[in-house]
């Protein structure tokens, strides 16, 4: 049984290497290898998918010592800690895909990925066991299932929820998961400011130059401020994001709060496609993917 599962496991990486291969030769090398892997690992799955079963990761992850999520050269990544140490207790190469990407030293308290494997001789929860004790303390698998072949942890998600953290106060426990900030803040200046996000869907002013998206469109579905004790936390909820979208979306409602830019500038600066226009981008570390929401019919919780 082991050697058909290696050899069904090695046909899928072998069609996925001359998928990988072709996408470079049409696209003259310009496209990033690893956001090339992500979509073959998607699409390649339709010539074997009789034989390949898909498995989701519940996860959550402290972002401070990686780059992100994704897996990139000459950086350590969430997806490359977690990939290797799958790789090395089912003895095969495993890629998997999440259901976003979050930037340099962001946190999530929810993420999902999935990946394909044929014939899992393990125990889902043992594996689940023992994949938490080969990973480090900043990252924690809470659950792992078997998911319909369908489900795509990525383009499957509806929506996603981040919230960012800011102290009023001065908290020595806090200082590496929230932006401290001192100062006066309208946050009924800025909580109008956020419903003008609602009325747009080209965010260009809030993305982060020279990505690789082929849109800059998100769908906001809602954005505002709370005070909760000594933290003022912001929440905003869309379809997708772009790179560094919400630390800058952030950084102009504290330049709106603090009284330096008017209420409407908001629509201003979004209508005018420029990042230089938009504020500063706050500090990663007060930012949390809190949230990621699927169909129900998937039962995914």
């Amino acid at each position: 049984m082991h050697d058909l599962n290696s050899s069904i496991n090695k046909d899928y990486q072998i069609i996925k290497t001359i998928i990988i291969q072709i996408y470079l030769f049409v696209n003259d090398f310009t496209i990033n290898r690893h956001y090339i892997i992500g979509k073959t690992n998607y699409f390649c799955c339709d010539f074997i998918i009789n034989s390949m079963n898909r498995y989701l990761l519940k996860l959550a992850y402290n972002g401070l010592r990686y780059h992100g999520w994704q897996i990139q050269d000459n950086a350590h990544s969430v997806q490359a800690e977690i990939s290797d140490k799958l790789s090395i207790l089912l003895k095969d190469n495993i890629s998997l895909i999440g259901c976003g990407r979050t930037d340099t030293g962001v946190h999530a308290k929810q993420f999902y990925a999935h990946f394909d494997f044929a014939n899992l001789e393990w125990d889902l929860m043992d594996l689940l066991y023992k994949l938490n004790s080969f990973l480090p303390s900043d990252i924690v698998i809470y659950d792992l299932i078997s998911v319909d072949d369908s489900f795509n942890s990525r383009f499957t998600a509806l929506s996603r929820t981040y919230k960012y953290y800011i102290s009023t106060v001065k908290d020595p426990f806090s200082e590496k998961v929230s932006y401290f900030f001192t100062g006066d803040l309208n946050i009924d200046d800025m909580n109008t400011a956020c419903k003008y996000l609602l009325d747009y869907t080209d965010f260009t002013s809030f993305s982060k130059l020279h990505t690789q998206t082929a849109t800059n469109n998100c769908k906001i579905e809602t954005a505002y401020f709370e005070e909760k004790d000594s933290k003022l936390v912001f929440t905003i909820t869309a379809n997708r994001f772009l790179r560094n979208m919400v630390r800058a979306i952030m950084g102009t409602l504290l330049e709106i709060g603090k009284g330096r830019l008017p209420i409407d500038d908001m629509s201003k600066i979004i209508e005018s496609k420029d990042r230089s226009k938009a504020g500063f981008s706050v500090p990663a570390h007060g930012l949390f993917l809190e949230a990621v929401r699927y169909p129900n019919n998937f039962q995914i919780s």
